[in-house]
């Protein structure tokens, strides 16, 4: 067990470890982070930030010997320097699990060997196998690099055999899966955590909605049958389990017609779609993973408020006044803002997100969505 008062180390210093980072601050640990960007998300939240690459285990070592435990919030690390760190400090996620799921070829294979539900797919590793594999799969097919890419990067959609050569150039050449398009209900996610001494516990699903394949908005509590939503809880811990969590897990899955659950992809760390819990619950996503990987009892994931977010991109700072129109959106009741503290917008980056409460699921969604559209708004 890792207390209050000793260090936790995010390797990441996104968004995500920015979030991780403030949660662990009010539960009275120091942090520090490592990234290569000298000005990432979390620099102005932590103790030290060591600007350093994610395949440089030399640093990493020197990292973790001022840690009690190390931790993550991006895939991208190399599993050499989990295991650097590892020598003076518990990972948590452990390099075992990351390698299975940072490659998505190596996580639907182990998916699948486990018995967990998987919509068609295949790897290949040129132009010809993706070739094939769209000619028998017909239709629309979703082509995605192996390793990398994040918010629709790295990844193609082709229908036609004779567009193979063009994605196989489009994703570098490397290593891709490539999965049959399906034809979805709906798209939604389940936030497990399991800490070393084996509790578990699960975040009620979350409905998403993808625009341009990046997460437009999300609720908690998702609109959802009792039997999916229980059908998606089971799965998440059955998979927390299998894999050897230590940590939190996001799975996102595809709802089909018929309450057909299939699984999409994991994600070792905090989720998008799981922002909102930081009002819709009683245990943040982030407050339960610094739990989950110090070992400390979890939180209560009981929902407190229906509560729905929508993403803030770096398209709205790109207009002709320089900034989006805050006091618009936050007179908004039941509204609030929350940045990531970037500096640089760019279209279609993450900049932060609006978080909207409501008495339904349905209302907070809309909530949110006019809290957009109020970003947006010319400014008097």
């Amino acid at each position: 067990m890792i207390l209050p008062g000793q260090t936790i180390g995010i390797l990441g210093g996104g968004q995500l470890g920015r979030m991780m980072a403030m949660a662990a601050r009010s539960l009275g640990y120091g942090v520090a982070a490592l990234d290569p960007d000298p000005t990432c998300a979390a620099k102005g939240v932590v103790d030290h930030c060591l600007t350093a690459s994610f395949q440089d285990d030399l640093a990493a070592a020197w990292f973790a010997r001022s840690c009690g435990v190390i931790t993550l919030e991006i895939e991208k690390v190399s599993l050499p320097v989990l295991n650097a760190a590892a020598r003076y400090a518990p990972v948590r996620p452990s390099a075992e699990v990351l390698g299975i799921i940072q490659d998505r070829g190596r996580q639907k294979r182990w998916l699948a060997d486990q018995g967990f539900p998987l919509g068609p797919w295949r790897l290949a590793s040129n132009a010809e196998e993706i070739s094939a594999t769209l000619a028998a799969f017909g239709g629309r097919c979703f082509i995605k690099s192996c390793t990398g890419g994040y918010d629709g990067r790295g990844q193609v959609e082709a229908t036609e055999p004779h567009e193979a050569e063009a994605a196989w150039k489009d994703l570098g050449q490397s290593p891709v899966v490539v999965e049959k398009g399906l034809p979805l209900i709906s798209e939604l996610s389940v936030m497990v955590a399991r800490r070393p001494s084996g509790e578990i516990s699960v975040f009620p699903p979350a409905f998403n909605h993808h625009e341009q394949r990046i997460l437009a908005w999300s609720v908690i509590p998702g609109p959802l049958s009792s039997k999916i939503s229980e059908q998606a809880v089971e799965l998440a811990t059955s998979i927390a389990a299998a894999i050897g969590l230590e940590g939190v897990l996001a799975i996102e899955m595809f709802l089909l017609d018929g309450d057909e659950l299939l699984i999409n992809e994991l994600a070792p760390r905090p989720h998008n779609s799981f922002h909102a819990t930081e009002r819709a619950c009683h245990t943040s996503q982030f407050e339960q993973a610094v739990r989950a990987v110090c070992d400390l009892p979890l939180g209560s994931t009981e929902v407190v408020t229906p509560t729905a977010i929508a993403n803030v991109l770096g398209d709205l700072w790109l207009g002709p006044t320089g900034r989006p129109n805050f006091e618009a959106a936050l007179s908004i009741p039941g509204v609030r803002l929350h940045l990531y503290g970037k500096n640089d917008a760019r279209p279609g980056r993450k900049m932060g997100h609006l978080s909207a409460v409501a008495g339904t699921p349905e209302a907070a969604i809309e909530v949110s969505k006019a809290a957009l559209r109020a970003l947006s708004a010319p400014q008097t």
